[in-house]
């Protein structure tokens, strides 16, 4: 265990393979004004992750320290904090993409990108939630506008922001169609998906038509292939926010719209999840949950693009 200044963090030198990350004792900061220092009980892991870690991504070489989710207690406030005080249970997403660093013991975060953990789910699931969830809230509701009556198709709904889209779009009222291997459709019908097709037997583009919103989370061609399946207006987000001219060209031709996003951090995002979280109308399903030390086996685990859910890091 590290003494009080300093504090344990997943690190690595190099980029590459899950090999390449490292348990490692650093100095533990101190929050500034508008900040808050978290003492981490859980952090969540996402795609993001392996892909920073093996390719270096938007944060350029190592080292580095990753993890945007973070659930946990604030162990002390920078000067101007007024809404938090030590000891608050908090949760949320660092600023997304230079704001990483939750896979630590502890961690600095800014206070909008926080808010207060509902008092009936743990750390894991708290911790688990804030990426994916304001990755679909701000795709769904915030730039599709997402209404009660719409049809919206999510790809990989099976996954960590997909499962958690399916759950957020129900809530609003929408017709949900959901793209998962066939041994998945189960799970999805259980979160409320109205149908659900398996990507390896049907071309998707040929079993939906006239959807309102596609949330695309594989981009690539599924991108473009997305904008056929919409009625004229409809309108495709895509949560990869790089790929070809391709997409906006194609949507141009045939009168619907076409965006790219990254999910940003925001306090009123993380206030309405929160609000979906206490009236029972958004959860988690996890994964699998690896001590802080272990994070290179949840690492091995995401690489396989396999999981249903979320993988979560835990801290004692």
């Amino acid at each position: 265990m590290s003494n009080a200044n300093t504090m344990r963090v997943i690190t690595q030198n190099a980029l590459g393979g899950p090999e390449v990350l490292e348990l490692k004792e650093v100095e533990r900061p101190l929050p500034r004004p508008n900040e808050v220092l978290v003492r981490v009980r859980a952090a969540g892991l996402n795609p993001t992750d392996w892909k920073h870690r093996a390719g270096g991504g938007l944060l350029g070489a190592p080292p580095f320290v990753l993890g945007w989710d973070v659930s946990g207690t604030v162990e002390a406030v920078g000067i101007g904090v007024v809404t938090f005080a030590p000891g608050d249970e908090v949760f949320g997403m660092l600023p997304y993409p230079y704001g990483h660093g939750s896979h630590a013991e502890y961690v600095i975060a800014p206070v909008r990108a926080l808010w207060h953990k509902p008092a009936d789910v743990g750390h894991v699931e708290a911790g688990a939630l804030p990426l994916v969830s304001l990755t679909a809230w701000q795709a769904l509701v915030e730039t599709a506008g997402l209404q009660a009556g719409q049809r919206v198709l999510i790809h990989a709904a099976a996954g960590g922001v997909g499962h958690v889209a399916v759950q957020i779009a129900k809530e609003r009222g929408a017709y949900v169609i959901g793209t998962a291997s066939a041994g998945k459709h189960g799970f999805l019908r259980e979160l409320g998906a109205d149908e659900v097709i398996d990507y390896r037997e049907t071309d998707f583009t040929e079993a939906v038509k006239d959807v309102d919103v596609v949330l695309d989370t594989l981009g690539g061609d599924t991108s473009v292939d997305s904008l056929r399946v919409l009625r004229p207006g409809g309108i495709v987000v895509s949560i990869l926010p790089v790929g070809s001219r391709e997409f906006y060209d194609e949507a141009e031709r045939l009168g619907v719209r076409a965006v790219r996003m990254l999910v940003d951090a925001d306090r009123a995002g993380m206030r309405a999840i929160a609000g979906l979280i206490e009236a029972g109308k958004l959860r988690a399903t996890i994964a699998g949950t690896f001590p802080l030390a272990d994070a290179a086996e949840a690492h091995r685990l995401g690489d396989t693009g396999r999981t249903t859910g979320k993988l979560v890091l835990t801290v004692d």
